[in-house]
């Protein structure tokens, strides 16, 4: 925690930066199975709201919030996996980007609904306005051990029969049908644990900020997740908690130029896309951008010579 104070990370900014990791691990389990899915700010709102009500509304502790609201996102995602994950590719972004925005109005919704069929007034995610008040009960140790719980899992993951089986997916479908695996169920339990991770960090980041709205989880929520993923790379669980702290910590580290950190953000990303296409921990990209480069440092010697 030192080093990101000297660096002008404040604690708060430090636990967003926890949390964004949290999402970039959610995002990276879909990913690596062969699924371009962008349903996680919609599961990511799901947790929140759950776990808010259940410690606001009902008094229960933080856990309980946590674990209801990941058992809530894994719920939702069994009957939204089973027919949405036989798309693939960009049919797949699109059926899970509306996903994201069914949940969004479902909460603008549903105390207007629930009002109309009790006949009296019902405040459940507060419509428009959300829930505010959330008690603060996140802590930083909280998260990191969150974070260190969901790296032993993935590391765990991908190194079982069942790993081996969401590499075999996201090679070849049809090959890894032939061989006996079954597609649909693997890509159905990767896209629950995805949901439930993205709704653990829901939860938490409702216990930080202590005022959600749906608002605050639509198109360009699901697009940050994708981006930091993208921005680290999928090579390893550790490339998406390396982009989501890069993304979360540089507005903050270049706050003195203004108006420009927008900017400077998207020029980052672009140059990590066009020479590091697999992020910045990927060894073997770093690899192929040197090699670019180095003939024509070469080439450039032997003409002096």
């Amino acid at each position: 925690m030192d080093f990101f104070r000297s660096i002008g990370i404040s604690e708060p900014v430090f636990q967003f930066m926890l949390v964004n990791a949290l999402l970039g691990l959610s995002v990276y389990l879909t990913l690596i199975t062969g699924m371009f899915s962008l349903a996680n700010a919609g599961f990511m709102a799901i947790g929140a709201f759950t776990g808010a009500i259940l410690t606001q509304t009902f008094g229960l502790p933080l856990i309980v919030g946590l674990i209801g609201g990941m058992i809530a996102g894994g719920l939702v995602a069994i009957p939204v996996g089973l027919p949405v994950l036989r798309l693939r590719d960009i049919y797949l972004a699109i059926a899970t980007i509306g996903f994201g925005e069914i949940v969004r109005i479902a909460l603008l919704n549903v105390d207007q609904v629930a009002s109309s069929i009790v006949g009296e007034r019902v405040v459940i995610t507060g419509g428009a306005l959300g829930i505010k008040q959330i008690p603060k009960m996140a802590e930083t140790w909280h998260l990191l051990l969150l974070l260190a719980l969901a790296v032993y899992f993935i590391w765990r993951l991908q190194k079982s029969r069942f790993g081996r089986a969401m590499a075999a997916v996201r090679q070849d479908e049809r090959a890894a049908a032939n061989m006996g695996i079954n597609v649909v169920y693997v890509k159905n339990i990767v896209f629950i644990f995805s949901a439930m991770l993205a709704a653990a960090a829901g939860v938490m980041s409702a216990h930080l900020t202590r005022i959600i709205s749906p608002t605050d989880f639509g198109f360009n929520q699901a697009v940050d997740i994708l981006a930091f993923a993208v921005l680290g790379g999928t090579s390893t669980a550790f490339g998406p908690i390396v982009g989501a702290f890069l993304l979360t910590a540089l507005p903050e580290v270049l706050r003195f130029t203004n108006e420009y950190r927008g900017i400077i953000n998207g020029a980052i990303l672009l140059l990590v896309i066009i020479y590091l296409p697999g992020g910045l921990v990927n060894p073997e990209g770093w690899r192929r951008t040197w090699r670019r480069f180095r003939p024509a440092q070469g080439e450039a010697s032997v003409n002096v010579g």
